[in-house]
């Protein structure tokens, strides 16, 4: 049985992770961690003094995933980290304390299989199209743009091919952020908060006569917890370091 904590378990994705593993026969819940809720430990430190814990999923905020993973790593307590926010060169530390204290780490932008597939197949077409961008769409109450998701997938598409402006004419933005920001081989991510989604994707191909468009959208959180799940049972018995769970399925 593996014990697991859930750091964020009062937010509306912690909930959903509390039910999924309670109903999990592998899982048992070791430890709610949350600064609200009467039953909740306030801090990591807290509850892994008094609970074993073997596996912790996070589910935070951006701006508190960092040190909490980094205490996780030292302290032999395995994660996988659905809070989105981490930059490159976080990441890569991530990556090393893993590797240094054999201890293992899961960091997954979407754990949807549909949104993970979006990703691989994006990836895919890549290699067809020279021309790319990417429209990410979540509700207003999300803090980081752009998305995790976008980033990601716009990694994986670079690694395909390494230039989607080609054909482009110089550009001038007369209204500062109209075309979104650029990432990765020069694709512009464009973010949407808005009350009502989600979260949502599309990105969209271009060549000359022709449109491609791979979209996919969540409707409910219940669709990530295959994934949470499947990451956490990976990182338990693997123990390695792994981003993204394209690298699973």
């Amino acid at each position: 049985m593996i014990k697991v904590a859930v750091c964020g378990s009062e937010g509306k994705m912690g909930k959903e992770v509390v039910q999924a593993v309670i109903a999990e026969s592998q899982t048992e819940l070791a430890a709610k961690i949350d600064i609200a809720g009467n039953d909740t430990y306030k801090t990591i430190e807290e509850a892994s003094k008094a609970k074993k814990i073997d596996v912790l999923i996070d589910f935070t905020q951006p701006k508190s995933i960092f040190e909490n993973a980094k205490y996780c790593l030292t302290h032999g307590i395995k994660i996988v980290i659905g809070t989105t926010g981490l930059s490159d060169e976080q990441i890569e530390e991530l990556r090393r304390l893993s590797k240094e204290n054999n201890t293992g780490c899961f960091i997954a932008p979407n754990f949807s299989t549909g949104a993970v597939l979006m990703m691989m197949f994006a990836k895919q077409a890549a290699k067809y199209f020279d021309n790319a961008e990417i429209i990410e769409l979540h509700h207003n109450q999300k803090k980081d743009a752009p998305s995790g998701t976008a980033i990601k997938t716009a990694l994986m598409m670079s690694e395909a091919n390494d230039n989607f402006k080609k054909g482009n004419c110089p550009e001038t933005e007369t209204i500062k952020g109209a075309r979104g920001g650029e990432s990765y081989a020069g694709i512009q991510i464009h973010s949407v908060r808005m009350p009502g989604y989600i979260a949502s994707q599309e990105v969209l191909f271009g060549s000359s006569g022709q449109l491609f468009k791979i979209r996919h959208d969540s409707m409910d959180r219940k669709c990530y917890m295959a994934g949470v799940l499947l990451a956490t049972k990976h990182v338990f018995e693997k123990n390695d370091f792994i981003y993204g769970l394209e690298n699973i399925l």
